[in-house]
């Protein structure tokens, strides 16, 4: 059913892309568009994914210069039964994470510098829990594609001002045409953009705490998260904004409107949901409980556990503290020199 709804929605974009062809160049501006969709989808579907890590300045981490957090990931995607996806890291201030990538079997996670530095190692598990929960939903090549796409139809829009108005095209709505082209075509990509990313921001915050088994860890992560954003910029996702659905929270500013408009779910909603999910679990039988939840994720050696002893997510009335300084760098002081990371 993801397939078909997937498959669906691209066509949509790409008929939208043919119809601003259409109001710019008439017949002929419709089939080049038609061609321009076409290597759009090709070119997105085996290179969005190094696309948007480069555009982030993702660099790729592992077990050896990023041990804790890799540890994370690779507990989660056993836990979650996939394949171990690369794991990238940002360095940037702003606590933020993504997931891309073509399909489970070639997909990627990225975190910041900034998510490390500030949440805590529980937290953080529930932040990648929910990356990988896109992964698994395929969410993450509807999500680029439709990114591509929707910065592609505004970039034919603009190109409106150039062709639109000369009278060697066929374009058999004139000026008006044009005007509609300009205007209408970016604001009806951006909604479709948006409504797909706010449809599966709450399906991937449901079944990442499920994957980690912890509602509230994933609670506290997004306030903690939406707070940062506010008030730490970040300056790629600024320079492109077509990526900003991508994230687990919106890194631009002024996007809080929990409406048509908006690339994600209010987190305030967000967080009742998954409040409303841990009381779900806190009301279950043990039996039952044990059953719809999984074991917290434990390392295969303690003594190389991504975080310490888990607290029981059912019980307790607030989410743990975040444990101080758990990745070796200190975000208000002085870079510690004993860390492996590669933002060291």
């Amino acid at each position: 059913m993801n397939t078909l709804r997937t498959a669906m929605l691209l066509a949509a974009m790409t008929a939208l892309f043919m119809g601003v062809g259409y109001l710019i160049g008439g017949s002929g501006g419709m089939i080049i568009a038609l061609l321009i969709a076409a290597g759009t989808n090709l070119f997105s579907y085996w290179n969005a994914d190094k696309m948007v890590l480069s555009m982030n300045h993702a660099v790729e981490v592992d077990e050896k210069n990023a041990p804790e957090y890799y540890a994370i990931v690779q507990a989660l995607a056993k836990q979650a039964g996939l394949p171990m996806p690369k794991t990238y890291l940002i360095d940037n201030p702003q606590p933020n994470a993504f997931a891309t990538g073509r399909n489970p079997e070639n997909a990627a996670v990225a975190a910041s510098t900034g998510l490390l530095e500030r949440l805590s190692h529980e937290e953080v598990a529930a932040v990648m829990a929910h990356e990988l929960a896109h992964v698994q939903h395929r969410d993450t090549l509807t999500m680029t594609i439709v990114a591509t796409l929707a910065g592609a139809i505004s970039m034919l829009g603009n190109f409106a001002f150039f062709f639109g108005g000369s009278r060697e095209n066929n374009n058999p709505f004139g000026f008006v045409g044009v005007l509609v082209a300009m205007l209408v075509a970016p604001l009806a990509a951006m909604i479709v953009q948006m409504a797909v990313s706010r449809t599966r921001e709450y399906e991937a915050d449901r079944r990442g705490a499920e994957i980690c088994g912890h509602p509230l860890w994933l609670a506290s992560a997004l306030n903690k998260i939406a707070r940062g954003a506010e008030q730490i910029p970040n300056e790629d996702a600024e320079r492109n904004p077509a990526m900003a659905h991508l994230f687990i929270i919106n890194p631009l500013h002024g996007e809080r409107m929990d409406n048509l408009f908006s690339t994600h779910p209010s987190t305030e909603n967000r967080i009742a949901a998954l409040q409303e999910m841990a009381r779900a679990m806190a009301g279950a039988a043990p039996a039952s409980r044990r059953a719809a939840s999984p074991p917290p994720i434990q390392p295969e050696e303690p003594s190389a556990g991504p975080w310490g002893k888990p607290a029981d997510p059912v019980s307790e009335a607030e989410p743990p503290p975040p444990k101080p300084n758990p990745w070796g760098r200190n975000p208000t002081g002085p870079r510690n020199v004993r860390s492996k990371g590669p933002w060291s």
